[in-house]
């Protein structure tokens, strides 16, 4: 094949060819392209240069995709379901989607968790050395208490299960691997037909975190609670190292703007009169 010239015409076809045709997804090809078309017009003449941000900035937030209610419930009902029937996955998947739904915990956490990280009874998790090297506790509402009761007790009733002190377990009584909950997760999705709302292709696991840390906030502009101190406490609870990681999960979901607006309509009516 004939070596062609890295032109600024050729990588910006080569940029603009992606599947996805958007600007974001050209930005970023430009943008690992740049460093070797610099290296190259060092050596052949005719190479170009490369400018930077032809198509805006490589990097920026991507939507996440916030559920509704109804979603959440739709997929707790969906892995209830899966097989084989009788068997612990079914109440593993749904115990461990509603723990994700019910925390904003990451996926990695809760797969690392042990039973003695656990405490029922009190109604609580240890995280320990999660990212950053952080450990935390998480107070649980009363619906995951009760959720993680009933696995825990079927989980203990397993004799495959008995060796492995991590809490979440498959089957065979092995901890569960993140690509097999991802695997799982994507056939549920596919089953249930969701259609992503922002700029991920498709709603992700993750983003149960976004929807906790977004409907936590809401809630506290309906109980007219300060936001400040919501935020500060959302930050702890969740494991975030800055409250501006906090600020970035946040995405403006209707429910949230509308509710946002009236306060602000409150207190101009207030300063007003």
């Amino acid at each position: 094949m004939e070596n062609q010239l890295l032109t600024h015409p050729l990588a910006v076809r080569w940029a603009q060819s992606a599947p996805s045709h958007k600007p974001l997804t050209a930005a970023r090809r430009l943008e690992v392209l740049r460093p070797f078309a610099q290296y190259r017009s060092q050596f052949e003449a005719g190479a170009e240069r490369l400018p930077s941000r032809l198509f805006g900035s490589a990097h920026h937030r991507l939507v996440p995709h916030i559920y509704i209610e109804a979603e959440i419930a739709s997929l707790l009902q969906a892995a209830r379901e899966l097989a084989p029937i009788g068997s612990l996955r079914p109440l593993t998947y749904e115990t461990l989607c509603g723990l994700l739904a019910a925390t904003g915990l990451r996926l990695s956490e809760a797969l690392h968790l042990l039973l003695s990280d656990v405490e029922i009874d009190r109604g609580l998790l240890t995280v320990r050395q999660t990212k950053f090297c952080k450990s935390r506790l998480v107070p649980l509402p009363a619906t995951s208490v009760a959720a993680l009761r009933e696995y825990q007790e079927a989980r203990l009733n397993r004799p495959s299960s008995f060796l492995n002190p991590t809490f979440f377990v498959s089957n065979g009584g092995q901890p569960l691997l993140s690509r097999t909950v991802h695997s799982t997760f994507e056939k549920l999705r596919r089953q249930l037909g969701w259609v992503a709302r922002g700029d991920h292709p498709y709603p992700r696991l993750h983003d149960l975190r976004h929807t906790f840390l977004c409907r936590g906030l809401l809630r506290s502009y309906q109980q007219k609670q300060r936001i400040d101190n919501v935020i500060g406490a959302l930050s702890t609870y969740v494991g975030h190292a800055k409250v501006s990681d906090t600020y970035g999960y946040l995405t403006a979901i209707p429910e949230l703007m509308a509710v946002a607006v009236q306060r602000f309509a409150e207190f101009a009516e207030g300063a007003a009169q």
